[in-house]
């Protein structure tokens, strides 16, 4: 265990950021990794760490997380995140990469009393017992206005050079940023879909229609989707991006394209094959948003594209059939 080296979580975001810089220019040799889930990606936290000359690495935990999602100890925010057991178990999963890393404690950039669900002091203490490893997390950015764990009362990290920022403002870090050349880094809080109201909607959805699995969660970032029965859902696309999108996706959902006129695609997702009042309803809707259909035309359907299928529908203007997610 190398007492010098620690592994950091890193979002991309500012504070994160200068919680890595910061170790280093004390002298410690940080590994940040990002755990990613199909709720927030690695894409801008690699971007983010390239322009800054940081070597990320990504660990997925998909599994794990959408678990935990299902019941999270501390309950959710505004939406569906969870953000106290979100962190816990981040902090849990870089604990047992310390032995492959030989590193012998955690940081973060957490900044006391910046989110009102995740980082004010009881909420941080909520997040080191949820880790179940509280005594080995140092926040270099406020670690000064916090207990004190097994890396300063062992000597490994000198309290005094510790940080003591708090708040909401930020003009602290902003200043330390200018001053060590850093640029273009995220807002904070950005990124996660949970914190959406619509994205959120969408996935209880699922959770509640037992469609809760890590493929039909891909789907809810893309198109308007229609809850039909408790066995059936539609997606329609949008744009002809969510077109390409849908179509690069499907595998063996159902799909629904209006056969005469350009428009808009269909997929249809389901516990068991769609019954044939379920197809009719799919299509309605269908053509209803496809401007440039007749009130009455053909719909084709099959499974992946193998659209081997017609039913002549009409335009559904009657809402109460159906939910709108």
């Amino acid at each position: 265990m190398n007492k010098n080296r620690c592994i950091a979580l890193f979002s991309g975001g500012l504070d994160s950021t200068l919680s890595v810089k910061y170790m280093e220019k004390l002298g410690y040799e940080v590994i940040p990794v990002f755990f990613e889930t199909p709720f927030f990606t690695a894409k801008n936290a690699l971007e983010a760490a390239a322009a800054v000359g940081i070597d990320l690495h990504v660990h997925d935990i998909s599994q794990e997380h959408m678990q935990m999602l299902l019941n999270p100890r501390y309950g959710y925010g505004k939406n569906m995140n969870p953000c106290i057991d979100c962190h816990g178990l981040m902090f849990a999963k870089a604990a047992q990469l310390l032995e492959e890393y030989d590193a012998a404690f955690l940081i973060s950039g957490e900044v006391l009393g910046q989110r009102p669900m995740s980082q004010r002091f009881d909420a941080m203490n909520a997040v080191r017992n949820a880790s179940k490893v509280k005594d080995i997390i140092i926040r270099p950015l406020s670690q000064k206005l916090l207990p004190d764990t097994k890396p300063i009362r062992a000597g490994w990290v000198d309290k005094e050079k510790m940080l003591a920022l708090q708040g909401r403002g930020r003009s602290k870090q902003i200043e330390m940023a200018k001053e060590w050349g850093i640029h273009g880094y995220q807002s904070p809080g950005g990124g996660c879909l949970l914190t959406d109201k619509v994205f959120s909607k969408r996935l209880k959805d699922l959770i509640q229609n037992q469609q809760y699995n890590l493929r039909n969660i891909q789907f809810l970032k893309v198109g308007r989707h229609f809850r039909l029965t408790e066995n059936c859902k539609l997606i329609v696309g949008k744009t002809s991006a969510d077109n390409k999108r849908l179509s690069d996706m499907v595998e063996d959902e159902v799909v629904l394209k209006t056969k005469e006129y350009p428009g808009p695609l269909g997929v249809l997702q389901f516990n068991k094959y769609p019954d044939d009042n379920e197809i009719e309803l799919a299509a309605s809707i269908l053509l209803d948003y496809n401007n440039k259909a007749a009130e009455k035309a053909i719909v084709s359907y099959g499974k992946n594209y193998n659209l081997n299928k017609d039913i002549e529908v009409k335009k559904n203007k009657d809402k109460k059939e159906f939910q709108i997610l």
